[in-house]
């Protein structure tokens, strides 16, 4: 496995590879790689010839105040991860890389940057469009793996994949979680015991809702409402957002008609976390 720290030198990588007729799999990551990693790293490795995964915690989507310089960046441990599970090539850049100085062009997605997360992180969704287009032209992957945890993204990812023309297929894959149902994080390191057992609370509320939507509940309005009561019995959760929307615009539901998304954000402690599940309802006949 090689490790590639400049963009001209990975983008003369990948075109050589283009040239020889490889298929490329890409998997961008901050590190702090854990097993949701990992299974995009499997799935790349099933469907292409070369994987590359991107390691670069990147400045652009963090906001002020928020956790830039505390972000776990264990390279070592993300290294032998990634050499055993047969990565070819890891791209770790320095920030100086992708941005020098001067930088000043960015790409951002109206209207889905706007809602859900982006309220409340303003600018995170242009760093995360600016430096997924940036990593798509520097690695050219046929296939982009990503996680349905990180749904909002996902929806914007696409987007702009189809908006620019990038001629990348983004493969979203599914959450991968704890035993006990807690969607895996590299933020989850940040909680203590008792905010451990308190971050169940976005899963066990989401499986709330799953019931109510299964026992013929349609009401949006009603599901929100009952997700927040259950979630506010905990004094260590502080609720962003609950949201049902429609999965590929991001649009409010006011009644629960085919597919649904249903995702929240919530504060355990000083850690931000996110969850979601997507729903269908059939129509009756």
């Amino acid at each position: 496995m090689n490790v590639i720290t400049k963009s001209s030198h990975m983008y003369a990588r990948a075109l050589e590879l283009k040239k020889r007729g490889q298929s490329i799999g890409l998997v961008p990551t901050m590190g702090a790689l854990h097993e949701g990693h990992m299974s995009l790293i499997r799935q790349a490795r099933k469907e292409n010839d070369v994987v590359i995964v991107s390691i670069f915690v990147n400045p652009l989507q963090f906001g002020g105040g928020e956790d830039f310089s505390r972000y776990p960046r264990p390279f070592k441990k993300d290294f032998s991860l990634c050499s055993r599970a047969s990565v070819d090539y890891v791209f770790n850049p320095a920030p100086s890389d992708l941005y020098p100085d001067g930088f000043s062009t960015y790409v951002e997605v109206d209207n889905l940057s706007s809602v859900l997360c982006g309220k409340s992180r303003p600018g995170h969704f242009r760093g995360v469009a600016t430096v997924v287009n940036k990593l798509c032209n520097i690695t050219c992957p046929d296939i982009m793996y990503v996680g349905q945890k990180d749904a909002q993204q996902s929806v914007i990812i696409r987007r702009m994949a189809v908006d620019l023309n990038l001629p990348v297929v983004i493969r979203v894959m599914p959450i991968i979680r704890e035993p006990d149902g807690l969607a895996m994080s590299s933020r989850n390191e940040y909680l203590n015991g008792r905010e451990r057992e308190d971050a169940l609370v976005l899963y066990n509320s989401l499986m709330l809702a799953k019931n109510m939507v299964k026992a013929g509940t349609r009401d949006v309005t009603r599901i929100i409402s009952a997700m927040k009561k259950f979630i506010r019995v905990k004094k260590n959760a502080l609720i962003d957002y609950v949201a049902v929307v429609e999965p590929d615009t991001l649009v409010p539901f006011k009644k629960i008609t085919g597919q649904c998304l249903i995702a929240l954000a919530v504060r355990i402690g000083k850690t931000r976390l996110i969850d979601n599940i997507v729903l269908t309802v059939k129509k009756k006949p």
